[in-house]
């Protein structure tokens, strides 16, 4: 396919390349495996020595033609799709990190992601350090140590709605001859491209806007081929020294830029399996065809709602960054000039019994465990998603016990206002 294509077209046509006589459309390739005539190039494939596919949990054309589609959109040389965007975040870091290893990550992240890597990692052995991202870099850097291998944040924090410094994060990474790592999942490569700025890695839950009407559950990760792993060959052994499980095979010297998700697919999906179904997939695909023409409908409908929450007597306070006094406003104009994504937090004067009146009284909004869709959803993550956390966790993941996270969809814009009229009116 021609290169550098523009977003919206990559969107459409990027990853499958139908060639005489194939389906204009993505086919969904619901097989576990894949037949061979000649027993040696069965045997080249699982060395790794042969491109192809004999086995879905590894590799499959439809997952990997989506995969193709966003590593093109977000400007890598590779992905790979996930079970969830759980398991994405997993598998990056995962993928070089092991037991004895560290990792530095911002401390506003999505609560399953700050419990994956304060608790579960640390069943693994991997220690996890949660840093403020706006404090200095002097600040941050004192959170690294001798076997730190990775820094972690996302583009737009879910659900506090607050904009990563991504060039500020990628140099104190590479100082520290580490990746940086981003979960795009808010921004979409459509609003942000998170390479551009320094990032080496890019996460995503496709369960949100990518596929963009809750259809599926699904994740991915993508390289940008820009890390140099054998600069730093002793902190990453596993991508730079033979891998005994496939006969000595060293990732970086096989396989150049293609190391990092080569080696994620050869050993983490072998033994560990979070493959999508092929269906998801497909479901998947469709979404990012619309994607680079719901964002903009998000964004225009969710700076429209901002406004009216800044200004309701109601409110207490609005995040979004789309709003000129917003803290973030000067990184979003920077980093996401075309709109941030349709998710803003506020939070309601009054009581937590306050915010649950006025949840209920909504009718078009539904109150749902998903964000980042088609339709407008709402959410209070203290007593929800971040329910597992302690009071003192929520703060400092910067979610306060007040906050609301209010997902605007692509509806009509003075519907969803008036529904926040008429509940607003029963709180009084």
């Amino acid at each position: 396919m021609k290169k550098n294509l523009k977003p919206a077209t990559l969107c459409v046509q990027a990853g499958w390349e139908p060639k005489n006589g194939d389906p204009r459309v993505l086919p969904i390739i619901q097989s576990t495996t894949f037949k061979y005539d000649d027993s040696d190039e069965m045997a080249m494939l699982f060395d790794l020595k042969k491109e192809g596919y004999f086995y879905t949990r590894l590799q499959n054309p439809t997952n990997d033609a989506v995969a193709k589609k966003i590593a093109a959109l977000e400007g890598g040389v590779g992905a790979v799709l996930t079970s969830s965007g759980q398991a994405a975040n997993f598998y990056a870091i995962f993928n070089i990190c092991e037991a004895g290893d560290h990792i530095v990550t911002s401390n506003e992240i999505y609560g399953g992601t700050y419990n994956l890597f304060g608790v579960t990692l640390k069943k693994l052995g991997i220690e996890c350090t949660f840093v403020n991202p706006e404090a200095s870099e002097e600040e941050i850097q004192k959170a690294f140590r001798p076997n730190t291998k990775v820094l972690f944040g996302e583009t737009i924090t879910n659900p506090g709605c607050n904009v990563l410094d991504i060039e500020k994060f990628a140099r104190i990474a590479h100082k520290n001859g580490v990746p940086l790592i981003v979960d795009n999942t808010f921004a979409t490569p459509i609003n942000c491209r998170p390479f551009e700025w320094g990032c080496d890695i890019v996460t995503h839950s496709t369960t949100k806007y990518m596929d963009g009407h809750a259809t599926q559950v699904g994740g991915c990760v993508v390289d940008s081929g820009n890390f140099d792993w054998e600069a730093y060959a002793e902190k990453f052994p596993g991508l730079t020294t033979p891998d005994e499980s496939y006969h000595g095979l060293t990732y970086t010297k096989s396989f150049g830029k293609m190391a990092y998700c080569t080696k994620l697919v050869s050993q983490l999906m072998r033994d560990l399996g979070s493959i999508p179904a092929p269906q998801n997939s497909f479901l998947l695909n469709l979404g990012l065809e619309t994607l680079h023409l719901r964002m903009p409908q998000h964004c225009k409908n969710a700076q429209k709602v901002a406004e009216f929450l800044h200004d309701d007597p109601h409110v207490a306070w609005v995040h979004y960054s789309g709003l000129k006094d917003d803290k973030n406003y000067a990184l979003a104009q920077k980093y996401l000039p075309n709109g941030s994504c349709g998710v803003m937090a506020f939070g309601l004067k009054g009581t937590r019994e306050t915010t649950i009146k006025f949840m209920d009284a909504l009718k078009l909004i539904c109150i749902v465990t998903h964000v980042a869709d088609a339709r407008t959803c709402i959410l209070h993550p203290a007593s929800h998603t971040h329910r597992q956390l302690s009071e003192e966790q929520l703060l400092e993941a910067g979610v306060a016990p007040d906050l609301i996270r209010l997902s605007i969809g692509i509806e009509d814009v003075e519907d969803i206002l008036d529904d926040i009229r008429q509940a607003l009116a029963q709180i009084d």
